[in-house]
């Protein structure tokens, strides 16, 4: 029996597969399953690959035949996984030896639908601790609980969906797979779903992921449309809590928090290319037409006046027509 599986994408990471799988191979064991998925690289990336099916005891290698995106690859991932309980890693990022049974057996030993962990955050030779913003650690919570207060950040904030461990009943439910085709913040649509429908969850101060940033192939250095599918992620975070039992308390922590990734966007517009900043303005903008404008209004007046200011006048431009992906 498969105990975990390990869902690995891998997109033109050649410089930086080899730790990646370095480090799996000091957490292999015997009942764990390491699932690696080829977004149709370009570069030595396959071959890398291919030599690490052979040698890492559990490696499976899916290959797409077109590059579909980090939240297809995971889906692909999961789709293929047989375990007891899934985990996710990035293909440029690494592990601590022995990393994967701690987890294992601290989200056994708490019998909860899901823990997550604290990273290490990689950016050249610099490193620093980021901890889920979640104060009590050991003991099973309510997730639901960790979504407020809205002016806080809180566990959906935290969405590395990497920074975790998930009990198969998650992805049998359907809570585990993420939206097809999401370029960007595929991870925030997943967490907010998480934490809304699971039951149980727990935090674990556990050191043992490394995340890689600054890394040049990330959709986070790149300024191009695909970053813009941050709006459609978050559309859906709205569109989904809305519908939710607890609409009334949650609407305001999702709106305020689409809000200040638009605010963060718009602050940061240089880094896109010229059309791509034009775009980010229009869909900003019908976007914040689309929330409901009473509770809006609310998170605008609850925030700085810089960013308020900033968001205020992209809800006031004209309507236009580029406001599609």
């Amino acid at each position: 029996m498969v105990k975990l599986s390990v869902i690995v994408p891998f997109y033109n990471v050649q410089t930086y597969a080899s730790d990646t799988l370095r480090s799996l191979r000091a957490n292999a064991r015997e009942d764990f399953e390491f699932i690696f998925v080829d977004d149709c690289s370009a570069d030595g990336t396959p071959e890398i690959l291919e030599r690490a099916e052979r040698e890492l005891p559990g490696a499976v290698l899916v290959r797409h035949e077109n590059n579909g995106g980090l939240a297809t690859a995971r889906n692909t991932g999961l789709d293929a996984a047989r375990g007891e309980y899934l985990t996710f890693l990035d293909g440029d990022d690494w592990l601590a030896p022995g990393y994967y049974a701690r987890l294992l057996r601290a989200i056994e030993e708490l019998g909860v639908d899901f823990v997550r962990v604290d990273h290490v955050q990689c950016t050249g030779r610099a490193r620093s601790v980021h901890r889920v913003p979640v104060g009590r650690r050991g003991v099973a919570l309510d997730p639901r609980q960790a979504i407020l207060p809205a002016d806080r950040s809180t566990s959906v904030d935290y969405p590395y969906a990497w920074a975790g461990m998930y009990h198969r009943r998650l992805a049998d439910e359907g809570l585990l797979h993420f939206t097809h085709g999401l370029r960007t913040a595929e991870d925030r649509p997943w967490i907010w779903r998480l934490h809304r429908e699971a039951r149980t969850f727990a935090v674990v101060g556990l050191l043992g992921v490394f995340y890689r940033r600054g890394v040049a192939s990330s959709l986070t250095q790149i300024g191009d449309v695909r970053q813009l599918d941050f709006i459609r992620a978050f559309d859906q975070v709205i569109e989904e809590t809305a519908r939710d039992r607890d609409a009334d308390t949650l609407l305001p922590k999702a709106v305020r928090t689409y809000c200040a990734i638009i605010s963060h966007h718009l602050g940061n517009i240089e880094r896109f290319e010229p059309g791509v900043a034009r775009k980010l303005r229009a869909m900003s903008g019908a976007a914040m037409r689309r929330m409901p404008q009473d509770v809006l209004n609310r998170a605008l007046d609850s925030m700085d006046y810089e960013r308020a200011a900033r968001l205020r006048r992209i809800r006031r431009r004209p309507v236009g027509g580029e406001v599609v992906a």
